[in-house]
């Protein structure tokens, strides 16, 4: 082969797998959803969508079941084979990654006998804090309140949580898709109280955490109320 025709083979293999890995990230974050649905959302065709879906199927990192759309009121039901939706398997969902599991929760376990439940307390607390810095607190109005639970989401997902926000009846919600650390969350769970205590102090109220990866669930879901608390200065300073 020539150099010519090797970079091009290369930079194929390397365009598809950049798709197929926004197509994994597309299933975390949204799933279970159609091959046209993604292909709108990233701007690519459904027949080149539904290539790297079977793909991802053959290897085991996705699957498809199938999608009869419900008829809208006093339409005739849809005739010929109902779509199907595709979501990540938990192999799929392990692409992700898992931080390093075995060794934080050794590491966490020996501050623990070392320093105490304060030890892990004030480590999450740091880790936290990395997470966030530099978004600002939100002040008294729904919108800051929303463009501050955007930001966290954003924070988040830089850091491998999938986060999305959604608007729910009275508010907004902070949801997790992913968790890169949840194995050790599960056996230390001052990091996840350590993260809604940094989410409530910037956004201004107190949040509720629907679920959690850590206990089992398929998604961390954070409720935000849009109804502000008036923090007193001591209180934002915690002190």
């Amino acid at each position: 082969m020539s150099e010519t025709g090797h970079r091009t083979a290369t930079e194929t293999r390397s365009t598809d797998g950049d798709t197929r890995r926004e197509i994994m990230l597309t299933l975390l974050k949204h799933g279970p959803v159609t091959a046209s649905k993604i292909g709108d959302h990233l701007g690519i065709s459904a027949a080149g969508v539904r290539r790297h879906l079977d793909i991802l199927v053959d290897e085991g990192l996705a699957e498809a079941k199938a999608h009869r759309r419900r008829p809208s009121s006093g339409a005739a039901p849809s005739r010929g084979r109902p779509a199907k939706e595709f979501r990540l398997t938990d192999s799929g969902r392990g692409q992700f990654g898992h931080g390093y599991d075995n060794l934080a929760n050794l590491a966490l376990a020996a501050l623990r006998d070392t320093g105490g439940d304060e030890a892990v307390r004030e480590f999450a607390k740091r880790r936290i804090a990395d997470i966030v810095r530099g978004i600002s607190p939100a002040d008294v109005s729904d919108k800051s309140v929303e463009a501050t639970a955007r930001a966290l989401a954003e924070a988040f997902g830089d850091h491998g949580y999938a986060a999305t926000v959604t608007h729910a009846a009275g508010g907004v919600q902070i949801c997790q898709h992913h968790c890169p650390i949840s194995n050790v969350a599960s056996e230390f769970p001052e990091i996840c109280e350590a993260e809604h205590e940094a989410i409530s102090d910037l956004v201004g109220v107190h949040v509720q955490q629907l679920a959690s990866i850590a206990e089992g669930h398929g998604i961390c879901t954070t409720n935000i109320p849009l109804t502000p608390i008036n923090h007193s200065p001591d209180e934002r300073s915690g002190s």
